[in-house]
């Protein structure tokens, strides 16, 4: 903790005051231009991984990069995609996936989460992705981890597009989806293309998008 409070005071002392106006400006409006959906990792940070700045993007983090499909009783997440895509007006949502994800592992591993009956049950929202995955041989555990982030990405990109805000924001065209993977030891991203159904490096493919041009 010590640690983080020092880190506090030297973005008082340093940062805040060399972007005093951004946040002046930012003190009474915001208006990010999408809706960044990863995992509660601490080694997958948003803005540094899309070098944005505070206002820019609007993030939802959870264990797996969850987006449950839109129920009766809605929750947390989906009243974030809510306000992002029908208040926030937000033009195009990502859902991020990385690599040595300890959500996906389990899943894939079929790993034994009686003692955390919270996870299990918040896991069961992968459940799509976990029939597809393991419908396919895999040559090592790596593999098979690797196969279940892939459909995991794709299968909360179907789970989103069941929420009223983001399915009129695609009918209209003004909404547009991403599927991306982050790789942490490689710093790369793959990107799903919504015509092929494949992952591509978003380096060279940087016009990749779920949702068809």
């Amino acid at each position: 903790m010590k640690e983080i409070i020092e880190g506090f005071l030297k973005f008082q002392r340093e940062v805040f005051p060399s972007q005093a106006a951004l946040f002046k400006k930012l003190a009474t409006s915001q208006a990010p231009t999408a809706l960044f959906v990863t995992c509660s990792d601490s080694r997958v940070v948003p803005e540094i991984v899309t070098q944005r700045e505070p206002g820019d993007i609007f993030v939802i983090r959870n264990a797996g990069n969850i987006v449950p499909s839109y129920g009766g009783e809605p929750g947390g997440v989906s009243a974030t995609v809510e306000y992002a895509v029908a208040v926030l007006r937000v033009s195009d949502i990502v859902i991020c996936g990385h690599s040595d994800c300890g959500a996906m592992t389990a899943v894939a591993t079929n790993h034994d989460l009686s003692s955390l009956p919270a996870v299990a049950g918040w896991l069961r929202h992968a459940d799509a992705a976990k029939a597809i995955s393991c419908a396919h041989q895999h040559a090592s555990s790596t593999e098979a981890v690797d196969s279940m982030v892939r459909e995991n990405v794709i299968a909360q990109l179907a789970n989103i597009r069941t929420h009223p805000s983001v399915a009129l924001g695609l009918a209209n065209g003004t909404l547009k989806l991403h599927g991306w993977i982050y790789d942490i030891e490689t710093g790369s991203i793959l990107a799903l293309n919504g015509d092929t159904r494949c992952f591509v490096p978003l380096a060279e493919h940087p016009e990749a998008c779920e949702t068809s041009q």
